[in-house]
């Protein structure tokens, strides 16, 4: 297929993929405190020198430097280009890769960044409406009554909408072009039979509760209704920023809040959320209207192994938590877990936390039912196991979906337990024969092509850290340091092995200022430089985070400096030969380089 791969969907791509599960199957690990270490599959060692550090999403081996994040570990393993390594970690995941050319990518990129910066300006306004409006007693009142502190709202970046049909439309519409953007946004309602007054603003007389992503960024709203409209809670409508069913509201609160979550719960509503959080239970998440999608548990299971579903006990609820078995079962690797709690009627975890405490709350998410449980629990109640037509209906109805399991102990045992139920041994494929490993000595070249790749003899010298190549590495590690400081346009004089590559990551940072780390070197990948992004990680850089804003503007002052005197030095020189045609410097009686410059 023709057409470059659009950088939201590999921003998207990365921030889906843990780089653990990409290494895991091709390299052995072992746990080492926060990483894990193993032995390099780029060059032969008898000592582990090759780290994985999932906190940062990168590999790095000090023996022979490779390094980089999960789709710069796909290219170096596989030996495939950019593309084709998108395309295998697209697969892992059930996703498709879309397609744009150069031009529309570049322009559907900066939408996308106008969006994002409209919809933060939108949640800064609600949230000041909830502090200043003359109408905020209510919203505040409401809020009070459902035991929220100022704190948490503030956490959660609550906000009001006031009454009115237009009151955002009239602060962020002054023309056509801002218009279209808010109708893009999904802030605006187009009635196209009122010629005076098609647009209205979607969200009015409402508690405002801004959606964000992964990395903070408001993408979207909910927003619950004070007075007797309907509906009770409204969402925005999908856009090209905001897809409900891959969203989770309250991740990234939770995540800002806890560093290493152990579980998450999931639960179905905005203030389910936010009141767990009240109580201290701050690794809560819900779903923005939908129900729990592969996507959802795929971000969830990539950063916890056990996720627990809250549901209300009645048959509405028993049938959400088995649409929510259905779409967990390919999911459930060796090591996971996924249990089922379920409410006593009419409660919900808002109510049954301030019910019971926190404490009895947490206590009761230790004996939720387990997946295993509830699966054979649900389809044993529609058959009769006492019959041996029943025990043959209970198999035919849960080998199918067995079969969805990923390969492992997990799903042997899952089978087991159906053949004990029914009496008969059921045919289960066997689980997948382990991964072969490398062993503690280095292989011969024959045996290493059972990864899928010859073995790699690194013959590059470790990494000299030249000015461009430090100012790169920086700012891959830290990429705001490029809206901090300014790049003059003469750096692109100066004449370098390295400047190149420099000048191409600036080029890239200026152009996404908004990216991280991983989403800077998928781009770089991108370009016919992303090759030499492995030679940046075989050192560790000891500036700390904090000083490497400063260290990146000294070296930049330093280059320049050192540029502007040669080109002075060079200027004086030129000066010299137009004085004395006839002679070269260092000639008798002719002042030399070393007498100029001193």
């Amino acid at each position: 297929m023709s057409g470059l791969i659009p950088s939201r969907f590999i921003d998207d791509l990365l921030s889906r993929i843990d780089i653990l599960d990409v290494v895991e199957p091709r390299v052995k690990l072992r746990k080492t405190g926060k990483n894990y270490s193993g032995l390099c599959p780029f060059h032969q060692e008898k000592s582990p020198s090759f780290t994985v550090q999932p906190e940062k999403q990168f590999y790095y081996c000090f023996g022979c430097g490779a390094g980089g994040n999960a789709l710069g570990f796909v290219m170096n393993f596989e030996s495939l280009d950019f593309v084709d390594a998108v395309e295998m970690l697209a697969k892992s995941i059930g996703l498709d890769v879309p397609r744009e050319d150069s031009g529309q990518n570049k322009q559907t990129d900066m939408r996308h960044a106008a969006l994002l910066r409209l919809l933060d300006d939108i949640s800064s306004f609600y949230q000041l409406q909830l502090r200043q409006h003359p109408q905020r007693q209510r919203a505040v009142g409401y809020l009070k009554k459902r035991g929220l502190s100022g704190e948490i709202a503030r956490d959660f970046g609550l906000g009001y909408a006031p009454q009115g049909w237009d009151n955002v439309l009239k602060a962020f519409g002054s023309d056509k072009e801002k218009q279209k953007l808010l109708l893009e946004a999904g802030m605006l309602i187009e009635n196209p039979d009122n010629q005076r007054n098609s647009l209205y603003d979607r969200f009015r007389d409402r508690i405002m509760y801004p959606i964000r992503d992964s990395r903070g960024r408001v993408i979207g709203f909910g927003g619950r209704v004070l007075g007797d409209d309907k509906p009770k809670y409204l969402n925005s409508p999908e856009t090209p920023v905001f897809r409900k069913g891959e969203e989770l509201y309250g991740l990234y609160e939770a995540r800002k809040k806890l560093r290493n979550p152990e579980r998450f719960l999931v639960v179905e509503g905005y203030m389910d959320v936010i009141a767990l959080a009240q109580n201290g239970i701050h690794y809560s998440v819900a779903t923005l209207g939908t129900a729990t999608s592969a996507s959802h548990l795929r971000v969830l299971f990539k950063l916890v192994p056990e996720v627990v579903f809250c549901f209300d006990g009645d048959n509405a609820g028993r049938e959400a938590a088995w649409r929510a078995v259905q779409q967990t079962l390919p999911l459930m690797e060796d090591g996971r877990s996924a249990r089922f709690l379920f409410l006593p009627e009419g409660q919900d975890p808002d109510t049954q936390v301030r019910s019971i405490g926190a404490a009895a709350f947490e206590a009761s998410l230790g004996k939720a039912t387990g997946l295993a449980d509830f699966f054979f629990d649900t389809l044993s109640a529609r058959t009769d196991l006492s019959s041996l037509e029943g025990k043959a209906q209970l198999s035919k109805l849960a080998q199918p979906l067995l079969e969805k399991l990923p390969k492992g102990i997990y799903r042997q045992l899952m089978f087991d337990q159906l053949g004990q139920l029914t009496g008969v041994r059921v045919g289960s494929p066997s689980p997948a024969a382990p991964q072969a490993t490398p062993p503690e000595s280095p292989q011969p070249a024959a045996e290493r092509q059972s990864f899928g790749r010859p073995p790699i003899r690194s013959s590059r010298p470790r990494v000299e850290w030249s000015p461009c190549m430090r100012m790169v590495h920086l700012l891959i590690r830290k990429p705001d340091i490029i809206a901090a400081v300014p790049i003059p346009d003469d750096l692109g004089e100066i004449r370098s092995d390295d400047m190149d590559l420099l000048l191409k990551v600036i080029e890239i940072a200026q152009a996404w200022p908004d990216s991280n780390t991983g989403e800077l070197m998928s781009r770089i990948y991108a370009t016919s430089y992303g090759s030499q992004l492995t030679e940046l990680f075989g050192k560790e850089l000891i500036t700390p985070t904090a000083g490497m804003l400063e260290e990146f503007k000294d070296i930049l002052q330093r280059l320049l400096a050192q540029y502007h005197a040669r080109k002075a030095r060079h200027s004086m020189m030129e000066q010299l030969r137009q004085l004395h045609p006839q002679a070269e410097p260092g000639a008798p009686g002719q002042p030399s380089d070393t007498q100029v410059v001193k």
